[in-house]
């Protein structure tokens, strides 16, 4: 299998690009981890890998999404992109996710691209705007790859996008990219309508008939004004969907992401973990895309590495979470994260403003965590790569108790924790 995924990545992708993706992705994504970790020995902190929504506009009305696609358009602007960038990079940081709301509908995307060859972009897109020209500029440039959603088959992906014909549009963007021997990702965000059909050998079989590279199957998180609860998994079909990643990584030519895993099937969070934080199109920094609230913005006189190193926010959230569940606190405990919000006198960082409100609805759900369910990685590749590169990086180890965590099967409503007597 190993074999025959190489002989695709070099007969099927531009070879410039496999460098770019080998150089800065590879080779400096490890070093960005590695200066991490020596950070967070010293008691310091700056996350290596930063999701970046560049805009809120969308041109699609997705079922459960929970960005203000339809509100005053607002991105980030170029000056502060590369400000942020370039501090980021002096970090040691080379590999960043570009999400929206649509990120080519940013006018700039192409200006913060070129800006910055020696990094490299996931850009998390549906793909529409991606005509033939536009593969042809992100193939010149090299330095970017982009993931196109997929939502289901034609009927589902229509109804859950909010128009006709958006699977179709999808695919032709897709297509672009792969006329164009770009390196080309496809999402899916599984959920009840599109579990049967999308997590299957019979769909990974096309992507790779296709020529697509990459794939990564993340779970439906209920959140947002309209959070579609009753699209939501159940644990039982969350561990089937991770037993299904785990075995095509041995079975089929295709690269598969997940985010949510150590090498031993131990669930994680990337936020939690200090991986990853999220930065809004008003600058705002929250925990994850699905957190919306802040305390700190890059639009802050300090230093960027100051900002992500002193924050007391995103400290606490990191660390509470960290003691309490192995999964995600926004499903889990919404309690919690009231508390924290609270406490801090951390904002709402949407445009809508209702967050307090939905925060204050939300129930807890199962998330990713199913202690007694793990499943190791079966792929030697797959388990050096997170020994090495992804795992809890001491989180979990010195901060999370057992008895901490609530069976959100087993309430309808976690039990308020008094977060001063926390069991660490």
């Amino acid at each position: 299998m190993y074999l025959r995924l190489a002989k695709r990545l070099l007969c099927e992708t531009d070879k410039r690009l496999l460098w770019k993706l080998f150089w800065n992705m590879g080779v400096k994504g490890i070093r960005a981890v590695q200066k991490h970790k020596r950070r967070l020995k010293r008691g310091q902190f700056f996350p290596p890998y930063l999701y970046i929504s560049i805009i809120n506009s969308c041109n699609l009305r997705c079922q459960g999404c929970w960005v203000d696609v339809a509100a005053k358009q607002q991105t980030i602007d170029v000056d502060a992109m590369n400000r942020m960038l370039n501090e980021a990079k002096a970090m040691g940081n080379s590999f960043f996710g570009l999400l929206g709301g649509e990120p080519f509908m940013h006018n700039d995307l192409f200006e913060i691209l070129e800006a910055h060859p020696d990094a490299y972009f996931q850009i998390f897109t549906n793909g529409h705007f991606i005509t033939d020209e536009t593969a042809k500029r992100l193939k010149k440039l090299g330095n970017a790859t982009p993931l196109i959603s997929i939502e289901g088959t034609e009927i589902i992906s229509d109804e859950r996008r909010g128009r006709d014909g958006v699977f179709s549009h999808s695919l032709e963007g897709l297509q672009n990219c792969l006329n164009n021997n770009l390196l080309t990702g496809v999402c899916t965000s599984l959920c009840q309508s599109n579990f049967t059909d999308l997590l299957t050998d019979e769909w990974v079989d096309r992507l790779v008939e296709m020529g697509v590279m990459y794939c990564w199957f993340h779970i439906y998180r209920p959140v947002g004004p309209d959070a579609c609860a009753d699209l939501s998994l159940t644990p039982e079909q969350q561990t089937k969907a991770r037993e299904f990643v785990v075995n095509t990584r041995v079975n089929k030519p295709i690269i598969v992401i997940d985010a949510y895993y150590d090498a031993d099937g131990k669930a994680l969070c990337p936020m939690t973990t200090g991986f990853t934080h999220h930065i809004n199109p008003w600058g705002d920094i929250e925990p994850c895309p699905i957190i919306q609230f802040a305390t700190d913005s890059i639009h802050e006189e300090r230093p960027l590495r100051e900002v992500f190193n002193e924050s007391s926010f995103l400290r606490d959230f990191r660390e509470t979470a960290a003691a309490h569940t192995r999964g995600c606190i926004a499903l889990e405990r919404p309690d919690l994260m009231q508390q924290l919000v609270e406490k801090h006198g951390a904002k709402d960082s949407t445009a809508r403003k209702t967050m307090l409100h939905e925060l204050d609805a939300m129930q807890s759900r199962p998330s990713q965590y199913h202690p007694g369910s793990e499943i190791p990685e079966r792929s030697l590749a797959y388990r050096l790569a997170k020994k090495f590169a992804y795992h809890d990086y001491g989180a979990y180890t010195h901060t999370f108790n057992p008895d901490n965590w609530q069976d959100p099967d087993e309430t309808d409503a976690p039990v308020a924790t008094d977060l001063t007597q926390v069991k660490l």
